[in-house]
């Protein structure tokens, strides 16, 4: 088949089947296997490992392994939208276990939005109804969790300075808090090393089935999934066997933004208070009352939380949030990722602690204008990456201005081309300082954590 298309493809491959997943204990990990078909034809096999810990052990001596069954099932509910957007079969069959119309609702509405930026990046013209049917064959119900009485956090990390804002001021929990990590790398090690948390990172291996690599290698559809939607999924699972009560994620408020104006199309749709919401609801519903999903930056600005990160100078030469440079830990120094963290952390860190994080002073690389142009609202789209809102940009690149222009500094390229822009106009005489003691309500916090956050901001 030459033409990839997504009318094509959906015309060649009618079925996707959710056929059936396994887990089993091993002599040094927990596997989880997912069967996925395709038409009887494509077939993946993802396999998952958890490698053993010591926060384990407790859960395997006192706990049967069926009392993981659902989490399992609902894992392959999750991964299988990895699987199922190279070909768009309009119809998604679940024959591995039960789930009644509500819960279809709420997993069609998740890959609906959690693919938005799939959808327009491949000029997918589709609708909430018709862009996938899901039907569920199976009768049998599985369980909710049967977790005893835990206690503690997990905090995820990717190595950003995000999730190191939360496991700096989260730490001095009692239990400490466990750092976990999908497919550890040298940045997301080294932020869990200097945390100083006692005990070695929880772990997931997380390799795509080469199958997968096959079929985009050939031109089948690709693009990018709700990757926080999984982690989510992920996280319910290592709490469950670490005993622990509640996962402290780090997406904070400007994740709700859009990635294009006037549109639902957003690249952090399940880092979002909607997913996180919607989140809670079903995991109470249908798998645990007992573990607590929310995400403890929600009330902040990615500005609030590059101030606090500002602070946290153990983490400057390690942490690394650019997704270009993520194989080989670098900054890739090209990217709106890298411009975009460079912009909120040269708000608060000097000029040369910027250049030495980056390794060049990208506020100087002209090359980066018409990236500049999409961050901060120049143009309609964002760039599809996880980046703050238009106004912190242009608020951030205000301040920027007037600390160069109060020490009768020459402004660096990007900030003299943004001086001549409306945007510019537009923002320099708004008040900076609002902005970083703001707090947005709408947040899941536990009580003690609110407390702590509000500490943090002096607020």
């Amino acid at each position: 088949m030459t033409d990839k298309n997504f009318e094509s493809l959906r015309q060649a491959h009618p079925l996707f089947t959710y056929r059936a997943y396994h887990w089993e204990k091993r002599e040094d990990c927990l596997q989880l296997q997912f069967d996925f078909e395709v038409n009887e034809e494509i077939r993946f096999s993802p396999t998952i490992r958890i490698p053993d810990h010591p926060a384990y052990t407790a859960f395997y001596r006192e706990h049967n392994l069926s009392e993981l069954e659902n989490l399992v099932f609902h894992i392959g509910m999750i991964e299988l939208i990895s699987y199922w957007k190279c070909v768009c079969c309009p119809e998604i069959r679940i024959e591995a276990a039960h789930l009644d119309e509500e819960a279809l609702a709420w997993w069609k509405n998740l890959y609906y939005h959690g693919l938005g930026e799939f959808f327009y990046i491949n000029h997918i013209a589709t609708d909430a109804q018709s862009f996938v049917r899901l039907r569920c064959t199976s009768d049998r119900r599985l369980p909710k969790l049967k977790a005893g009485n835990p206690e503690g956090t997990i905090i995820p990390i990717g190595g950003g300075k995000d999730s190191v804002v939360t496991l700096e001021l989260l730490k001095q929990q009692q239990p400490a808090p466990l750092t976990f990590i999908i497919n550890p790398r040298g940045a997301t090690k080294a932020c869990a090393e200097i945390s100083g948390l006692p005990g070695r990172y929880l772990e997931i291996q997380r390799p795509i089935d080469k199958r997968l690599l096959e079929l985009n290698a050939e031109g089948y559809l690709n693009g990018h999934t709700p990757f926080s939607a999984m982690l989510a999924f992920y996280s319910l699972l290592i709490a469950t066997l670490a005993g622990r009560s509640r996962i402290a994620l780090s997406n904070e408020s400007s994740a709700n933004e859009p990635t294009v104006q006037g549109s639902d199309v957003n690249h952090q749709y399940s880092k979002s208070i909607a997913f996180e919401s919607d989140f809670r609801e079903y995991v109470a519903r249908h798998l645990t009352e007992k573990i607590s999903y929310h995400s403890f930056l929600r009330p902040l600005s990615e500005l609030q939380i590059a101030m606090l990160f500002s602070r946290c100078t153990a983490y400057l030469p390690v942490f690394r949030s650019c997704n270009v440079g993520s194989k080989q830990d670098i900054w890739c120094g090209h990217c709106p990722k890298c411009l975009f963290t460079c912009i909120m952390l040269s708000a608060f860190l000097p000029a040369e602690k910027v250049r030495e994080i980056f390794g060049k002073e990208l506020l100087k690389d002209e090359t980066l204008w018409p990236v500049l142009k999409e961050l901060c609202g120049e143009t309609a789209v964002k760039p599809f990456e996880c980046v703050g809102t238009r106004e912190e940009v242009c608020m951030a690149l205000c301040e920027i201005i007037r600390q160069y222009e109060s020490r009768n500094g020459s402004l660096p390229t990007l900030l003299a081309s943004f001086r001549r822009t409306a945007l510019y106009e537009a923002y320099r005489q708004r008040d900076f300082q609002p902005l970083l003691t703001a707090w947005d309500p709408h947040h899941f916090l536990p009580e003690d954590e609110e407390l702590l956050l509000r500490k943090a901001l002096g607020i």
